[in-house]
């Protein structure tokens, strides 16, 4: 295949004035989008930026983000999307290890935050409605460069969990060839609404959202922030078909649904980014009408790697792997398990990065013959779908026992009386690990009743032995809750 911006140039050649993106009351259709993706490139290249070098695109879901995104690739250099929430030692990391060239920094940025990169990079501030006049002014529809499939298209930064984030280089190809499978198995056309919640700086927004509807020429509507009042509004007034966020969201949006939102029009929803417990599920398909599908994918991984498709679809499970990827679960020595058990996700296809950015140590560390290895766990049933159990490093071993936090989660996610919780594994002097859970109430429950909850319906050795609560849990910017961001208060006691 060739650069990825190359879709652009067909959906505005083929529906000029059909809508491409809404932010507010501004509209760009698809020949508005591609004069403004050609304005960014010419911008840039007066900048000194060429082929392969590394432009920073540090912005929220605005109008100007798919622009400047789309005319980065057409001068065939590599995007470095970057939470605008980044502070001074975050940007300056990106900055240094990708050593990129130009920064484009959203105008709310503080402008101390960019005081360690002094001279590392020019920094150009993004004003969205300023910026799209300055990108109309340069339009020039001039061709974008055409560079092989791959190439490196974009280094997305990993989360770093396990020390400073590392850049997961993706191709042309492996995003291209990822939104085409995921417009395929949503069945995507021309018609259809995408609801944009999800950060476009993040790999699920990029490519099953902005990327995808620009493949199946769609329309994307984009939320800066996510508020669920504001977005069951937008859903409503511009016929959404197609909802694409993260549990936490779907949790939002059922506490605040009214008897006068319609969803009509709302054909499918996809989650991702965590497991999303039974009982939300049931809830939303019930409320909405409105089928979730489930599915699973890495930044390292274009990012979807498996899917439920609607025909194939198991509560619970993330889904089968999408055409052209395999995946298999290995033991601790890397040999496959038999159906039923536990192993640790492996992944191998189009969608896999190149490698992690400048750190050949840490690709061959986690890349072995094409295979990825995800660090999730997760068994298969008999008929090849998949469930998630738990990350390697989130597995509760209590007194020799293994106990996956979703299992534990999902039964909480049964009460009525709790909107959200997370459970992880502390140190025990006894045992090794206790099980522990910080929970959201949306209504009143004691600790002792919730520990009945689940102890009546799990292995006495599973539940929580310490619960406490709070008016909310630490989400990361596509909300999916951060549970290495969890600390256990000192006035927590043992059950």
């Amino acid at each position: 295949m060739t650069n990825l911006a190359s879709g652009l140039d067909v959906a505005a050649a083929l529906y000029p004035d059909r809508p491409a993106v809404r932010h507010q009351d501004r509209i760009l259709t698809y020949s508005e989008f591609r004069d403004l993706a050609s304005g960014a490139a010419e911008l840039l290249a007066d900048r000194g930026v060429s082929r392969g070098d590394r432009v920073g695109l540090m912005l929220p879901n605005i109008a100007s983000f798919p622009p400047l995104y789309y005319g980065i690739l057409r001068l065939g250099a590599v995007v470095v999307p970057m939470n605008p929430l980044l502070r001074a030692r975050e940007i300056e990391h990106h900055v240094r290890d990708s050593a990129m060239k130009v920064l484009l920094a959203h105008s709310d940025v503080a402008q101390a935050e960019f005081a360690t990169i002094s001279g590392l990079c020019e920094v150009a501030a993004v004003r969205d409605q300023e910026t799209l006049e300055q990108l109309a002014e340069r339009a020039s529809g001039a061709s974008l460069l055409d560079v092989p499939g791959t190439e490196t298209a974009v280094i997305l930064y990993t989360s770093g969990t396990t020390g400073a984030p590392k850049g997961a280089e993706l191709t042309h190809d492996n995003l291209s060839l990822n939104a085409s499978v995921v417009g395929d198995m949503l069945g995507l056309t021309g018609s259809d609404v995408l609801m944009g919640c999800l950060p476009l700086f993040h790999a699920f927004g990029q490519t099953s959202a902005m990327n995808a509807s620009v493949v199946a020429k769609a329309t994307l509507t984009l939320v800066t922030r996510f508020d669920p009042d504001e977005v069951l509004k937008i859903v409503e007034n511009e016929a959404v078909s197609v909802f694409e966020g993260v549990p936490t969201m779907y949790m939002a949006l059922l506490e605040r649904v009214g008897d006068r939102t319609s969803t009509s029009k709302l054909r499918v929803c996809v989650s991702g980014g965590a497991s999303l417990p039974g009982e939300v599920h049931k809830r939303f398909h019930d409320t909405f009408g409105a089928q979730i599908l489930e599915g699973y994918g890495l930044s390292e991984t274009s990012p979807s790697a498996t899917f439920n498709l609607p025909h194939d679809a198991k509560v619970g499970s993330i889904g089968k792997p999408i055409p052209g990827v395999e995946l298999r679960l290995v033991n601790g020595v890397g040999d496959p398990v038999p159906c039923g058990e536990i192993g640790e996700i492996e992944i191998r296809g189009h969608n896999v990065m190149k490698g992690y950015w400048n750190q050949p140590e840490a690709t061959s560390a986690t890349m072995r013959e094409g295979w990825f290895s995800t660090g999730d766990l997760a068994r298969s049933d008999e008929d090849g779908h998949y469930f998630i159990v738990g990350r390697k490093k989130e597995v509760i071993i209590r007194g020799g026992l293994n106990i996956y936090p979703p299992e534990v989660e999902n039964v909480l996610y049964e009460h009525p009386a709790i909107l959200e919780a997370a459970v992880l594994g502390v140190p025990d002097d006894k045992l090794g690990e206790e099980v522990a859970a910080m929970i959201v109430l949306r209504a009143p429950a004691e600790a002792e009743e919730v520990q009945a909850f689940v102890k009546a319906r799990l292995a006495p050795y599973k539940y929580p032995r310490l619960v406490w609560f709070a008016d909310e849990l630490p989400k990361g910017a596509t909300g999916k809750i951060l549970k290495r961001s969890i600390a256990v208060p000192d006035r927590v006691q043992h059950s």
